[in-house]
């Protein structure tokens, strides 16, 4: 029996299926590795074969594998952009791959290219599949890979920091955005502006979003042209890696956003018909197109696919000393559906046939490989479905993903705010939902993320301030509006980061309920990036509520990181009273105590919690919180026995006002 259904009961139905699932991605890896005679992560060097290199001897050799091409040119500002045929490069075998070598003088950094492709019924220009700089014309808008060979390479400082045991706390952020001014931010700025405040806060990694390049700005980097190319509107490659070099010299660790679940459309920039066919990369027919997002899916049953997309894994992580990956859209990669529509109400959804088992074995084995490149990686699948054994060992029957993202919290959160007011919040409620998951599998925590800030959607201070955000989020004219917008944003962002069991997670300027959405520069908005920046100049201003949910932030982060072993403390219950609205449960030497109760006081509130004498570690009502001080956070409490023999009980007594949360610390 595989550990995955020892460990879940209602999976032994589903035995038989799981087996098979992890037969038929052994047969893929040896059908990759020739039997196992190449090691998976020696299959995995494609990006030091194709694209443009210099051979052993310093004369430049460029590869590509384009098995539907007749003939094909390299093209660029070196020659005038015309088929030469000096420039035509060679087939060298039956399999597609094609090559050509120049002198070691005849292209020279910042020289600019393109492939002329001629198949069986047309021709076209193409950006190099392998290309690791890609650069977009600002008059003409077309996009080319450019020559990369600075005169001196950037070179890694900082070795790459160990997790430990401490959670994983997250502060997800796109580069482009991060700026106050109205403008595409750059990669130095963020590493000048940007980590130090990420530093201050105390979390220690950063998810980067929109990395790969991308024809379309606002597209928030997810419909991929050029997958091992760094987005030039950042900067250049050797400013990425200082950036991440810079970040692990902080202690911080880098995940990379990575999208191989689609690809954008485009051809010349693109990989949509790259030797004149759709099936080179992706499905024929409609299997190959999202009806969501409007773009192609992978065949990951190719072999040619398997090996782009497991190269591309190690290219980061080697290249540019990435730390690990959030995989991106892992439901559209399992079902064929996308997962769209589906319920998933029973473990039968998850073995009914509608699984790609192709792309089942593409992401197993791209976790295995990334764990054999760098063994401390970090894998995180964002996955709506609930798949069974995606953060599970793959020797268990599982995908081998370090964490999943908890996606069911943020749209909890987000149901709540709209459809209950606020008398009928229940307490547990909010505990089963921000505690259900599988026992096995280690999730990321949070209440919001990207999705909630875009455009058609609401940040939660958003939705419980709406317009008040614009006028009275200073201390001086605050309303009753806004302190409940004020205190539910701290204790929602608490209670959700206090029952991690894995990890939490922020995006940029969230934790200071930056004001409004973010919409990138479009049509319908007249290209404007007013929407595309976070102000950060808000949360500086100390006369401002938006630089106490900083403050708070700040110091839920550090109580989380000062507690030893946080990750692995068991979380008891001690206390829902659906009535009062009242929530208490322990980790270790915490409890957390929450009033929902958005008016009711509670004096001398009686919880049982084990016995002991406890101070005041956080209080969301503080002054320095943007709330009123009502309690003496040099208090004391200590417990009282009540009962006799086996009745005994220990109780603490607290003073609870509404919309309140505390976090006490056994002495």
């Amino acid at each position: 029996m595989t550990k995955l259904a020892t460990n879940d009961p209602w999976l032994k139905p589903y035995e038989e299926r799981i087996h098979r699932r992890m037969e038929f991605t052994r047969a893929r890896e040896r059908s990759l590795t020739q039997g196992g005679d190449v090691p998976l992560e020696q299959f995995a060097d494609g990006y030091l074969y194709y694209g443009l290199h210099r051979d052993e001897r310093g004369a430049w050799v460029l590869r590509e594998f384009l098995p539907g091409a007749q003939s094909v040119y390299l093209i660029g500002s070196f020659n005038n952009w015309q088929t030469m045929s000096v420039w035509k490069l060679k087939r060298v075998d039956d399999y597609g791959n094609w090559e050509i070598k120049v002198a070691s003088n005849a292209l020279h950094h910042g020289d600019f290219y393109r492939l002329f492709v001629h198949w069986g019924h047309g021709s076209g220009e193409r950006v190099p599949a392998w290309a690791t700089r890609v650069v977009q014309d600002s008059q003409t808008g077309i996009f080319s890979a450019q020559v990369w060979e600075p005169e001196q390479a950037y070179t890694f400082r900082h070795t790459r920091p160990t997790g430990g045991d401490e959670p994983l706390m997250i502060y997800e952020c796109h580069i482009g955005m991060s700026s106050e001014e109205g403008r595409v931010s750059s990669y130095r700025e963020f590493q000048e502006q940007v980590l130090p405040r990420i530093v201050d806060l105390g979390y220690n990694a950063i998810q980067i979003m929109a990395v790969q390049e991308h024809p379309y700005y606002g597209s928030f980097g997810y419909h991929v042209s050029s997958f091992f190319a760094p987005s030039s509107r950042f900067g250049t490659p050797d400013e990425l890696k200082e950036l991440i070099d810079t970040a692990h010299g902080y202690g911080l660790r880098v995940i990379m956003d990575l999208v191989h679940s689609h690809a954008v459309k485009n051809e010349v920039e693109g990989l949509a018909k790259y030797d004149g066919s759709r099936t080179l990369f992706f499905h024929e027919g409609p299997r190959g197109d999202h009806p969501a997002w409007g773009s192609l899916c992978f065949d990951y049953g190719r072999n040619n696919v398997m090996h782009f997309l497991l190269s591309n894994c190690k290219y980061w992580l080697e290249v540019f000393q990435f730390d690990g990956f959030r995989f991106d859209g892992v439901s559209s990669m399992l079902y064929y559906n996308h997962g769209l529509g589906e319920s998933f109400t029973s473990y039968a959804d998850y073995f009914n046939g509608h699984q790609d088992a192709d792309a089942m074995a593409y992401l197993t084995l791209a976790n295995k490989l990334i764990h054999k490149v760098y063994p401390g990686a970090i894998t995180i699948a964002e996955e709506v479905s609930g798949m069974p054994g995606l953060a599970s060992c793959i020797e268990g029957g599982g995908f081998g993903f370090d964490y999943r993202l908890a996606m069911n919290i943020p749209d909890f959160w987000t149901q709540l705010i709209k459809e209950h007011p606020d008398e009928a919040w229940s307490p547990g409620a909010i505990w089963y939902e921000l505690t259900n998951r599988r026992e096995d599998e280690r999730t990321i925590s949070y209440a919001e993320s990207h999705d909630q800030a875009l455009v058609g959607d609401k940040t939660i201070i958003f939705r419980l301030a709406d317009a008040e955000m614009y006028w009275h989020m200073s201390r001086s004219s605050r309303t009753l509006s806004i302190d409940r917008a004020v205190a539910l944003h701290k204790m929602i962002r608490l209670i959700t980061a206090g029952t991690m069991n894995g990890g939490y997670l922020t995006f940029m300027g969230n934790e200071f309920g930056h004001p409004e959405w973010i919409d990138f520069p479009r049509e319908g908005n007249g290209w404007s990036y007013h929407y595309a920046r976070r102000q950060w100049s808000l949360a500086d201003n100390p006369d401002l509520l938006y630089h106490d949910l900083r403050n708070f932030d700040r110091a839920m982060v550090h109580l989380i990181e000062q507690t030893k072993d946080f990750n692995s403390l068991p979380l008891t219950q001690y206390w829902a009273h659906e009535e009062d609205q009242v929530l208490c449960f322990g980790r270790g030497d915490l409890l957390f105590f929450f009033n929902f109760h958005p008016t009711a006081a509670y004096t001398d509130y009686a919880i049982p919690v084990p016995e002991g004498s406890y101070t005041i570690a956080l209080d969301t009502d503080a002054k320095d919180f943007g709330g009123y001080g009502l309690i003496d956070d040099q208090q004391v409490y200590e417990t009282l026995l009540r009962g006799e023999g086996d009745t005994t009980t220990s109780e603490i007594f607290v003073y609870l006002p509404p919309r309140i949360a505390l976090v006490l610390r056994r002495q």
